[in-house]
């Protein structure tokens, strides 16, 4: 069954229903630009993790002044309501831990010591999640999507 361009957001929304039925952990790491409507799935991860100088929202801040203001080149201003950085994102709890980057000029170097960090982060929350019977970490799941971001009572 070939899949229409507008079938895309029933698509997301359905993989993202059964991402949070799964009995398994999913830990999710954003590291570099996740933009897209694609990119909500990342979010429905038990733990998710970022680069503290990766991106992640559903729409690039162009993408974001296009629609709201008619104009692209807007595209800074966009990035600061978006609130897309990783600081922004954890502030929200939509992500739960920033990894850091080192700040050498050797970029080989600088993926090498990401790379340790990421796979130590990766061992210690497998540890952690070997620990859940399959009913907590679906409700583990569920309890950290619904305490993302900010609600104002009006």
């Amino acid at each position: 069954m070939e899949q229409k361009k507008g079938d895309n957001g029933e698509a997301i929304a359905k993989s993202m229903f059964e991402m949070a039925r799964l009995k398994v952990p999913i830990i999710s790491i954003v590291i570099g630009e996740g933009s897209s409507g694609g990119a909500l799935a990342i979010g429905v991860g038990n733990k998710v993790l970022m680069l503290e100088n990766a991106i992640y929202s559903i729409l690039s801040p162009e993408g974001y002044s296009s629609i709201l203001w008619k104009d692209s080149s807007r595209y800074k201003e966009a990035a600061e309501k978006m609130r897309l950085t990783a600081k922004d994102l954890y502030d929200l709890k939509v992500i739960d831990k920033i990894i850091k980057e080192p700040q050498e000029e050797n970029e080989e170097e600088n993926f090498e010591k990401v790379a340790k960090t990421l796979k130590r982060e990766i061992k210690n929350l497998i540890l952690e999640m070997k620990q859940c019977t399959t009913e907590q970490i679906v409700e583990q799941r569920y309890e950290k999507f619904r305490n993302m971001g900010e609600y104002i009572n009006l």
